[in-house]
């Protein structure tokens, strides 16, 4: 349990919590996580001695106890109780927001194989991204999000289509396959992910995105030519429509982006120094998570 997660409702549940799992004939060992890397350390030491390893917490949470467990080897069925302030890989997986509603799900739910990403030897649930919007979750001040929630990722990403800098960057798809395929251009905002909302503010919802079928969804924004075409663009990712010129929208397996040094990325709303040659791809059923 991450107790610093959103508006910490979490952790003032926590009894109930561990009182719903009792109920359904599990032994709970809880750890609260006081830095980063305290969940990602204590899955890969622990998580295979447990019949469950679940995360109480946000997106970050979520992804510290994934990435832990894949190292440390272990296939342990994942729970989450989403209690961050967007949780934008919990909706995706359609996860109740309720916290022990959430729980309940946890013990009585069945474990599903998902598929995750490997960003330059890391490991990401649900998107990688870099340029406009990129910023916003781990920029925006944690007691801001806790105050605000959704509303202050919106204002976020607003702030970030203010100080818009183009990002020159190269995309090969699915290299040396029938389905190869390159971009090139100057880009606003570019994702990888495997999701249908990406930082509380992008969705697409409206796609067919299917998050165990051993591809991922690209997304890049090319940059506008005038004000018009910022507008248009801005509206059409609020919608999750992407009816426009300026956006492109395919899947692929494995992707290499090759940026300017510097190019700044987040892997699961958390900060990422990238490279100039970042390489993605996609595990196939990689993480089993109960649902």
């Amino acid at each position: 349990m991450n107790p610093k997660s959103g508006t910490m409702q979490a952790a003032k549940y926590l009894a109930d919590i561990i009182s719903v799992f009792g109920k359904n004939g599990y032994l709970t060992t809880v750890m609260m996580t006081e830095k980063r890397g305290d969940a990602n350390e204590w899955a890969k030491q622990y998580g295979g001695d447990y019949d469950i390893v679940c995360a109480s917490g946000g997106d970050g949470t979520f992804n510290e106890i994934m990435d832990g467990l894949i190292r440390g080897g272990h296939s342990t069925p994942i729970g989450y109780i989403p209690s961050g302030s967007t949780n934008d890989f919990a909706q995706s997986v359609g996860l109740s927001k309720g916290i022990l509603e959430a729980a309940g799900r946890v013990v009585t739910g069945e474990p599903e194989p998902l598929d995750i990403g490997c960003f330059n030897g890391r490991y990401f649930s649900y998107v990688a991204s870099f340029g406009a919007f990129t910023s916003t979750s781990y920029s925006v001040p944690q007691n801001l999000k806790n105050i605000l929630g959704h509303t202050a990722y919106v204002l976020g990403g607003v702030k970030d289509i203010l100080s818009i800098r183009p990002i020159h960057a190269r995309i090969i798809a699915d290299e040396g396959t029938p389905n190869e395929s390159i971009c090139e251009g100057d880009y606003i905002f570019g994702a990888i992910c495997n999701s249908t909302s990406v930082a509380g503010i992008l969705s697409l919802d409206k796609f067919d995105v299917d998050m165990n079928d051993g591809i991922m969804e690209v997304l890049l924004v090319r940059v506008p030519k005038d004000p018009i075409e910022l507008n248009s663009i801005v509206v059409n990712m609020l919608n999750g429509t992407l009816n426009t010129r300026e956006i492109e929208f395919f899947s692929a397996r494995n992707i290499r982006v090759e940026v300017a040094e510097g190019t700044h990325w987040t892997l699961d709303g958390e900060y990422e120094p990238g490279a100039e040659i970042c390489e993605i791809e996609t595990l196939r059923s990689a993480i089993s998570l109960i649902v």
